[in-house]
């Protein structure tokens, strides 16, 4: 029984450490480029688009913030719809299993 009980605490353990690896996701940052640096996004490693810099020379200067914010917005609307996705399709191959509320696959 003492090897059970060992397990548990390691699995606990592990489970710990991925929320701390988690949480400190959303303080890492990236940034993607394309057109040769024309375009720039800078998001979190929790896919969250925190900022887009479009070079003023392929659009109208009074237009730029507004485009920028539009597709933030979009990008994150796109990204917060997946995940709604993932989890119903995640839902119907683990629907007979009973996992409790918040509890996702893979453990």
């Amino acid at each position: 029984m003492n090897n059970f009980s060992d397990m548990m605490k390691k699995a606990q353990e592990m489970q710990k450490k991925m929320q701390e690896i988690q949480d400190s996701l959303s303080n890492l940052e990236v940034e993607g480029t394309s057109g040769g640096g024309i375009v720039k996004i800078i998001m979190n490693c929790k896919n969250e688009v925190k900022k887009i810099d479009i070079d003023p020379s392929i659009i109208k200067n009074d237009e730029k913030e507004v485009m920028e914010d539009l597709i933030i917005a979009a990008l994150n609307d796109a990204k917060s719809k997946a995940e709604e996705k993932s989890q119903e399709e995640m839902k119907k191959l683990t629907g007979g299993l009973g996992l409790p509320p918040g509890m996702k696959m893979p453990f």
